[in-house]
C-alpha cells in the first residue's frame, strides 16, 4: 500500500491492517508520535489527517490512503518550526512532553480554521489531549499569545 505523510510517498507493508500508528513508528521511523493509551482518548497519537487531528492508534492504516497526513515531524518547513511550536518551547509550557506532538497537531489545526481564539474556544478545541503534567494553564496561555498576535 501506498501513503503520504509529511509530503512525501511512501510504500507500506499492511499485513493484517495495523493501526496508523504502527506503521508510522515502525515502518517509516517516525516516532515522535506517541502510543499513549490504545484508545484515542489521550491524544499522545494524534496526526492530522487531510487537515483533521485524528488519533492514530485506532485508524487502521488502510484508512489512510490516497490521503494527506501529516505527524509532528512535517510540521518544521525549511529548518523553520510552526508558529505553534514556537510559541510552545518560547512559553516552557511542557515538562515531560510526551503529550506535545498530539497537543501541537491539534492547535495547528484548530488555529487553522480559526485565527481568533478566545480562551474558552481554545479549551474546547485542545478538548481529548491529556497532559499527564497538568500543563493545561501554561498550554492555553501560549495558544492565547498567538491568536492575540493575529489581532495586533
Amino acid at each position: 500500500m501506498r501513503i503520504n505523510v509529511n509530503d512525501r510517498d511512501y510504500a507500506v507493508e499492511v499485513d493484517g491492517n495495523p493501526s496508523l500508528l504502527e506503521v508510522l513508528r515502525e515502518q517509516l521511523d517516525l516516532t515522535g508520535t506517541k502510543y499513549g493509551c490504545g484508545e484515542a482518548a489521550c491524544g499522545a497519537c494524534k496526526v492530522l489527517i487531510n487537515g483533521t487531528p485524528t488519533p492514530s492508534c485506532i485508524t487502521p492504516a488502510t484508512a489512510a490512503q490516497g490521503k494527506n497526513i501529516i505527524t509532528i515531524e512535517g510540521l518544521e518547513k525549511e529548518g523553520e518550526l510552526h508558529p505553534v511550536q514556537k510559541v510552545l518551547m518560547e512559553e516552557d509550557v511542557f515538562q515531560c512532553s510526551y503529550c506535545a506532538p498530539g497537543m501541537i497537531l491539534t492547535a495547528v489545526a484548530l488555529l487553522e480554521n480559526k485565527q481568533q481564539l478566545s480562551e474558552q474556544e481554545i479549551i474546547e478545541g485542545m478538548n481529548g489531549n491529556i497532559c499527564r503534567c497538568c500543563t493545561y494553564p501554561k498550554i492555553v496561555s501560549a495558544l492565547s499569545k498567538i491568536t492575540q498576535k493575529d489581532k495586533a
